[in-house]
């Protein structure tokens, strides 16, 4: 293992490619499958995924207190999409459904991996099984080159060594953070005052399976869209298609914005510094998928959240809930997806107010744009709304959306006794416990931030959504959520 510490790591020369040096095979070896004499013309997609964002914190979402100028100028001619949902309050089971195009819970993937003894009291597995039907692997197999820049969380934390790498699920190049295995960026915490760094990992750096690069928390999504930009400007250089996985771990706390955005230190301030800050760094790729003629026609972008904000940092107003809730607040996230050259000219700067549909639904669509396969055998949860995507069409998702709690998240922060089950149908969203007991039903058209609940009002609409659950539920495999939620009452 090969660890790189970096003395002063605000300096504009440790800012620019130490990355890069560490990690060379990304400047790098050709993408797999390119032809010299062959081009394919499939559309590229960039999937950012940012960490802890509410749904209100984008500007073009409403956000007056910080301005995040790179994703409202893709918006400015892209679609905002405000009926999306992610499939978990939480990260990794939300990073789980938007590889698989598939619920998670599937995959005794229910809350955040932890260390082994974490994973094991609350039936969690430990990674992501390999067989699960990955995107990426589908386009890998189809001939794109694939990368993934960020964090991972899917396996390969704390002291779990022994998980797959990043690349055996379908990516050709991978960097990640304390959450994955391979090439790392960790952080280097520094805040006013402080005369040296601090290294925040979590033991990662002892885990082996690639090179170490310390940095400056402030900059560290700015190494990985470096080595994104490098991946995609290598893929092209070969006309050969691409996806990449750009995953900031920011907005997460802890909050480290560069030294002179510090302001009054409170939560929110930070929160916003970090945001324009992440804003400012993934537009170094924007620009240039913008600027070149050839990817500006034939690229698809899109910018969401993995679950709604921390209490006290992020905002999803006027949406109730955080994140590990069932609320709309935990769950709904604000997406943005820019594809002028494949977008009619109409839906340039709109907004998509009514189609409801969910990153289970993002899989089977992009595979659709891209003019892959579905892989033989495979039943997804999600549905393809490539039309939706790509702005010609309002359609939304036929079935209802099904959501389970954490099994560790029965009470978290101020809330206690959350709800374990949730579903979305129509303008309807329904909660109850395990045993369907606690029924509360809201019209989402008439009361968005869920302040009214219309369940006795609707008997048949609670009897047919409960039954809808409680199957849905029950056939999942189990987790320790009635355990847990038994403990926490």
């Amino acid at each position: 293992m090969k660890t790189i510490f970096v003395e002063n790591p605000w300096l504009k020369a440790t800012r620019i490619g130490v990355l890069l040096v560490v990690h060379s095979a990304i400047l790098f070896a050709p993408p797999i499958s390119a032809s010299a004499d062959v081009v394919d013309s499939r559309p590229n997609i960039i999937m950012v995924f940012i960490d802890d964002m509410g749904w209100a914190d984008f500007s073009c979402f409403g956000n007056e207190e910080a301005k995040t100028v790179q994703i409202d100028q893709l918006a400015n001619e892209g679609i905002a999409f405000e009926q999306f949902y992610v499939n978990s309050p939480i990260c990794s089971p939300s990073r789980v459904a938007l590889s698989t195009g598939q619920y998670p819970q599937k995959w005794r993937i229910n809350s955040y991996l932890n260390n082994r003894k974490s994973n094991e009291q609350r039936g969690i597995a430990d990674w992501l099984d390999v067989k699960a039907p990955m995107l990426a692997r589908s386009l890998q197999q189809s001939g794109y080159a694939t990368g993934h820049f960020g964090k991972w969380h899917m396996g390969g934390q704390r002291n779990i060594h022994e998980a797959p790498l990043i690349t055996e699920y379908g990516f050709d190049e991978s960097i990640t953070n304390f959450e994955g295995l391979g090439a790392r960026v960790l952080p280097l915490k520094y805040s006013p005052g402080d005369k040296r760094p601090v290294q925040h990992n979590l033991g990662s750096d002892t885990l082996g399976h690639g090179p170490v690069i310390w940095h400056d928390r402030a900059y560290v999504t700015e190494k990985f869209t470096e080595a994104a930009l490098a991946f995609a400007r290598c893929a092209e250089s070969q006309d050969q298609p691409f996806y990449l996985n750009l995953w900031p771990d920011d907005v997460h706390t802890p909050m480290h914005p560069p030294l002179q955005k510090w302001g009054d230190g409170a939560n929110r301030t930070l929160y916003l510094a970090v945001l324009e800050t992440m804003d400012r760094q993934l537009g170094v790729i924007f620009d240039y998928v913008r600027s070149n003629r050839k990817l500006r026609g034939n690229t698809v972008i899109l910018v969401c959240s993995d679950n709604g904000p921390e209490v006290g940092f992020g905002s999803a107003a006027p949406l109730r809930g955080h994140k590990a809730t069932l609320y709309e607040g935990g769950i709904r996230s604000s997406l943005v997806v820019w594809a002028p050259g494949l977008m009619p000219a109409t839906a340039h700067g709109s907004r998509n107010r009514e189609s409801v549909f969910s990153a289970i639904d993002l899989v089977p669509s992009l595979l659709s744009i891209t003019g892959t396969a579905v892989p033989t055998g495979v039943q997804f949860d999600g549905e393809d709304l490539s039309a939706t995507l790509l702005g010609k069409s309002q359609k939304a998702r036929a079935a209802p959306l099904f959501f389970r709690r954490p099994p560790d998240r029965k009470n978290f922060r101020h809330y206690s006794s959350l709800p374990d089950l949730a579903v979305r149908s129509g303008p309807w969203k329904f909660y109850c416990g395990y045993e369907g007991d606690h029924p509360e039903l809201y019209n989402l058209v008439d009361d968005v931030v869920e302040q009214n609940p219309v369940t006795s009002q609707n008997p048949s609409v609670v009897t047919e959504l409960t039954k809808q659950l409680l199957t849905w539920h029950a056939a999942l495999p189990p987790d320790n959520g009635p355990a847990l939620g038994k403990l926490q009452r």
